[in-house]
């Protein structure tokens, strides 16, 4: 280990001591100006009562509702202390780049009443069935929560105070909640903003068949913790469930029946846990207004900065209250491009994604580690599965921006036969040194993206895409190809820079908190050799995404 990486990880270890102390967002009292009715009891199709915290404008009339509904309680709010509030603990060890500002009646990843009752709306929170205050016993991810939801905003449509006009908005669960209830088709929801969820959990909890070993344990204990008697089990049903099936499906969303207006938030910083499902749940529903918002910050920061409030009550006042603000006149693309961790080097606005700008290219890996288009030569390179992998290099002439996913296709063999798992990461270099961007988790490590794989889910019927449904395990020295899908970015390259691919069989971060990327961590490939065949027209390429930069 050279000293700059010495360097870079005891710096990323001081900043999250500081931030264990003293997170960035400051706590705000809430405003009297707001009336608050606590456990409102809600009774649903089969008669469970779920219940919710309701806050709304003093002096009557109608507003519209904005709502989140979720498992982590509705009640688990900063706390009063002697010195202010105390700011929620899951902040202290998922560091925000970015400070921001909350009220005291914010629960966690939902709106901020203090911010939207003022402006005219009805804020309600709700627990779902099985969690915080809500009987009944809670299956998470399940079809039942979406149904769930579904009565819920049409509860919320027939109160008086209300206009009958929902949204739904949230972050993380509170996201993937609102594609479950918006494929239910409730008559009175008018729009969602789904602020980076998932749309299908088998990508998170294993992406591309590799067990995700660092979240679903620490995610699976929380829960039981605020839930004791609730038998979900998570992490159980991750590790007995090695391959697709109809548990799994049935936690996919059905993102084509979704046709009301929706704000989708989709970050290039959220490549552990949200961005593939943000990505997809933009393109895959079938909504006539949809706009995309894409960032490579702290998500929390900027779901709740002043950037993020105001695209979203642009967007609600539009949809919610009938005001014509020129929603309808912005192009459904924010696109965000970045040449660092805290360099923001164009901001603007695409009509498609990836951007029609975008030429697609494919860089052939060679065996002096050279990434570029000339035609390879015929070799085979061998790594240790559990070493630091093999790494390639394409040097930019030209300032050139890569917007948008791309896609390695490897030949791959095993001396002894069995299974690997692959991971093929994105890294920007600069003057010899590696550039670290926001990752998940507030890690300020990160490379610029990844691509997860199993092997043996790839060969079987292999025709071009692809399987999660049927496993086959590799013959000693068996070639077969695998496509590694790379989940999207924007990063600026400057002429010189160069982009570094990594083709490894581990993970590329430790999962301690200090130095590493906590929680996040993947299975492990067994030990052994996995050799890379170069040469072949039909694999040992990655396809980049390429345009001139904007700015050139």
């Amino acid at each position: 280990m050279n000293i700059a990486t010495v360097a870079k990880a005891f710096g990323r270890a001081r900043r999250r001591v500081c931030n264990l102390v003293r997170p960035n967002v400051e706590i705000t009292s809430p405003p009297n100006s707001i009336l608050l009715e606590e456990d409102v009891p809600i009774a649903i199709r089969d008669g469970t009562v779920l219940r919710a915290n309701v806050f709304r404008p003093y002096g009557g009339g109608r507003h519209p509702v904005l709502m989140s509904a979720h498992p982590y309680g509705k009640d688990y709010l900063p706390r009063k202390t002697r010195k202010g509030y105390r700011v929620f603990p899951n902040l202290r060890v998922l560091p925000q780049s970015k400070p921001f500002t909350i009220s005291a009646w914010t629960g966690w990843e939902a709106p901020d009443p203090a911010y939207w009752v003022p402006r005219g709306y009805v804020v309600i929170n709700a627990d779902l069935r099985g969690w915080g205050r809500s009987d009944g016993v809670g299956d998470l991810f399940g079809p039942q929560e979406g149904d769930d939801y579904h009565d819920l905003i049409e509860w919320a449509a027939e109160q008086t105070w209300s206009t009958g006009r929902i949204g739904l908005t949230g972050v993380s669960y509170l996201a993937v909640s609102q594609w479950a209830a918006a494929a239910t088709l409730p008559p009175h929801l008018t729009a969602i903003c789904p602020w980076e969820g998932f749309t299908s959990l088998w990508d998170v909890a294993r992406p591309g068949g590799v067990r995700e070993d660092g979240l679903m344990m620490v995610w699976t204990h929380g829960t039981h913790r605020s839930r004791p008697e609730n038998p979900v089990d998570l992490r159980e049903q991750q590790k007995t469930r090695p391959l697709r099936d109809d548990w799994w499906d049935a936690r996919d969303q059905a993102l084509e029946k979704i046709k009301i207006p929706a704000l989708v938030c989709a970050s290039f910083s959220d490549h552990n846990l949200h961005s593939k499902g943000s990505f997809d749940g933009f393109q895959n529903i079938a909504s006539t207004h949809k706009w995309m918002y894409t960032h490579r910050g702290p998500k929390w920061s900027e779901y709740y900065g002043p950037d993020g409030l105001a695209v979203q009550g642009r967007f609600f006042d539009h949809f919610l209250k009938g005001e014509e603000n020129g929603q309808l006149e912005v192009p459904p693309i924010r696109l965000e491009v970045r040449t660092d961790a805290d360099s923001v080097t164009s901001l603007r606005y695409e009509h498609e994604w990836p951007p029609t700008a975008t030429k697609w290219t494919r860089w052939w890996f060679h065996p002096d580690g050279r990434l570029d288009g000339s035609a390879p030569t015929a070799s085979k390179q061998s790594f240790r599965m559990r070493g630091h992998g093999l790494h390639y290099s394409h040097c930019f002439d030209a300032d050139t921006e890569i917007i948008g996913p791309m896609q390695a296709r490897l030949s791959i063999s095993l001396p002894n036969g069995g299974d690997a798992c692959l991971f093929v990461g994105v890294r920007k270099v600069r003057d010899g040194r590696t550039v670290a961007f926001e990752g998940a988790y507030g890690f300020r490590g990160s490379m610029i993206t990844h691509g997860i794989r199993k092997a043996s889910l790839h060969i079987a019927g292999f025709d071009g895409r692809p399987r999660d449904d049927v496993a086959q395990l590799l013959a000693p020295n068996q070639v077969v190809p695998v496509d590694v899908e790379l989940m999207p970015s924007a990063t600026l390259f400057r002429a010189g820079e160069e982009l570094q691919v990594v083709v490894s069989g581990r993970w590329f971060y430790a999962r301690n908190p200090f130095t590493g990327q906590f929680p996040a961590y993947y299975e492990k490939s067994p030990r052994g050799l996995c050799s890379i065949h170069l040469g072949s027209a039909e694999s040992g390429y990655l396809d980049v995404p390429v345009q001139a930069a904007a700015n050139a």
